[in-house]
């Protein structure tokens, strides 16, 4: 019986693997492989752990190890180069709630990532017909098929197609998988490809086009869930998303560009009332500040007249500077 050979990463992966060490900022990057092949492909199938020295990617399924570690090692370099990142700052006061929140809440981030993730893993030529095939009997193995009733799946079947569309609309066969999803999952696909279409009607050139993206499908699934009679996700209020901001807007008073409300939210660590900075041009949680010890609204009007760069960097509020 011969020895299996150690998985090794291709030319490609190992350039991007390169590219993350070449600027990730404390010690390595790694990446290993365990697990077996199952034949088919979901985004759920690396784990990442933060040690020490660096950070280890940990491929959990070989049914195709390349396309799932340049998949992580994408993501890292996006985040790396400076694109937004998305925080839970706020609790709905259920620990149960608030992760069935922030799964939904990544999911629809990590869909507007892919945009970008998968169109570089086409440039490299990591996706081809078989990891396309393989992605399909992913969603298959995920999701049940549709009946007439509709069923507490409806949510995760908008979700996954949606990611679908998005991960096959970076290539040349979209047509064809749209079909067939729709022939499995036609009402969940219907929404799906009408979020799509409103998705990618602008590219995604830099920071600040894909912030704003985020932004639309937090508001597009939310249109969704009321036409579907569910409760919305309310992700605008929920989820901190990183400001990209202009040298002029940094030096702008904060009142010029965000507006800071109470919420009925409450801060994760403390579990004290929360106040939520909001950009006024979106609507968007940008950041959140404690309640001030004696809620004076002094203490407001103080904050409301700081440079934004100064409340951001004092509040200690990762921003991107736009270019």
């Amino acid at each position: 019986m011969t020895e299996e050979q150690p998985i090794k990463l291709n030319q490609e992966a190992q350039s991007l693997l390169d590219a993350v060490n070449a600027i990730y900022p404390q010690g390595s990057v790694f990446v290993q492989f365990e697990g077996e092949k199952s034949g088919w492909l979901r985004h759920d199938q690396a784990r990442q752990t933060t040690l020490p020295g660096g950070l280890v990617i940990t491929v959990t399924d070989l049914t195709a190890p390349d396309y799932t570690a340049s998949h992580e090692l994408l993501h890292l370099l996006m985040l790396l180069r400076g694109f937004p990142q998305i925080f839970f700052q706020l609790s709905l006061g259920s620990e149960e709630l608030d992760e069935q929140m922030m799964i939904m809440a990544t999911d629809l981030y990590d869909t507007v990532m892919h945009r970008v993730v998968t169109a570089e893993q086409r440039k490299h030529g990591l996706i081809d017909d078989q990891i396309e095939a393989e992605y399909f009997k992913g969603i298959e193995h995920t999701l049940t098929p549709e009946s007439d009733r509709a069923d507490d799946e409806r949510t995760m079947r908008l979700l996954t197609i949606l990611d679908a569309l998005v991960f096959y609309g970076t290539g040349d066969h979209l047509a064809e998988y749209e079909a067939r999803l729709t022939k499995l999952y036609p009402v969940a696909a219907k929404a799906a490809v009408a979020m799509y279409e409103k998705l990618v009607a602008k590219p995604i050139n830099s920071p600040f086009d894909l912030r704003r993206n985020v932004v639309k499908l937090f508001e597009l699934f939310d249109e969704q869930m009321t036409a579907w009679e569910l409760p919305k996700l309310h992700n605008k209020e929920f989820v901190t998303l990183s400001p990209v901001l202009s040298e002029r807007q940094l030096r702008l008073s904060v009142r010029q560009v965000f507006e800071i409300f109470h919420s009925d939210m409450k801060d994760r660590k403390t579990g004290k009332r929360a106040y939520i900075g909001v950009r006024r041009n979106d609507g968007q949680n940008s950041f959140t500040i404690p309640a001030p010890e004696n809620d004076a609204p002094a203490e407001f009007l103080k904050l409301y007249d700081e440079p934004v760069e100064k409340l951001l960097t004092d509040l200690n509020v990762p921003f991107i500077v736009r270019k």
